[in-house]
């Protein structure tokens, strides 16, 4: 299945597409794509739905985030070994976990904010994953029946506020509409395997970023595991889980956003994005 929430931004109303890729209307059977509905059981009793017995989304209406509730949203540090390299770094032993704030998270073609000051922001394309079932102390081999499914995040980054010492990261990536997820939710049983997808970014219609997760340094299995030995993951929680080489601090010479910039991302099975850049008022 192919979850979304779609309206006005804080009026987003639960959807679901149909065969044929247009927008259903789940709000009559669901208030939100949200907590115990994404649990195995929520799940599939919105897959015994007959489609055609829905209400059609009419017209073409903005697209938010798949998610409505986001209690925790965790981040994966320099996940992908030719990431890591380009940056310098080494290669990191154990998964490096930050937080971004919930409040960063943003539709999936809303416009993301330069704030004033914020001069060398960075893009990242990353596969996301969601939570479905409670995850508190898992096996990899049981890990990957706790996610609901999988969807696309764009993991912007202030990098002059990421050095310096411990939870920069978090910092300088936190910012309102620096988390832009979607535009659907894909339930795990469309994407068999989540270590061979490939994933794109363009800016300005040059491309960026193409990398595939088959070359994560820790698998969505890992990292789940991983995580839930020092917290309880919930139903909604999000793990973005790293990026493919081709960040602008990663090129010589560096390369940052600047205003009006177009960033264009795509994740195999999981559809696009696109944000305009826009200085803050």
């Amino acid at each position: 299945m192919k979850l979304l929430r779609f309206g006005d931004k804080g009026q987003e109303r639960p959807g679901i597409l149909d065969k044929n890729g247009k927008i259903r209307d789940l709000s009559g059977i669901v208030d939100d794509i949200a907590g115990d509905v994404l649990t195995s059981a929520g799940l599939a009793k919105i897959a015994e739905i007959d489609l055609e017995s829905l209400p059609l989304v009419e017209d073409n209406p903005r697209i938010g985030a798949p998610v409505g509730v986001v209690q925790k949203f965790l981040g994966i540090g320099l996940n992908y070994r030719d990431h890591a390299e380009e940056t310098g770094l080494d290669i990191p032993e154990k998964p490096i976990v930050f937080f971004k704030a919930s409040s960063c998270v943003n539709g999936p073609d809303d416009e993301v904010l330069m704030p004033k000051g914020f001069e060398r922001m960075d893009w990242e394309v990353e596969l996301a994953v969601v939570i479905g079932d409670p995850a508190k102390n898992v096996s990899e081999e049981d890990a990957l029946s706790h996610v609901a499914g999988y969807t696309i995040c764009n993991d912007v980054s202030e990098r002059r506020l990421q050095v310096g010492g411990s939870g920069e990261w978090s910092k300088a990536k936190s910012y309102d509409t620096f988390g832009p997820l979607g535009p659907w939710l894909v339930t795990r049983d469309e994407i068999p395997d989540p270590q061979a997808l490939s994933l794109s970014l363009d800016i300005n219609g040059e491309r960026m970023q193409t990398g595939t997760s088959s070359t994560m340094i820790f698998s969505i299995a890992q990292l789940i595991a991983y995580i839930s030995r020092f917290m309880t993951l919930m139903p909604g929680d999000v793990i973005t889980t790293g990026t493919p080489p081709g960040v602008g601090m990663g090129r010589k010479p560096r390369i940052f956003l600047k205003a009006g910039d177009v960033m264009h991302l795509a994740i195999e099975g999981l559809g696009e994005q696109t944000q305009t850049l826009v200085p803050e008022a």
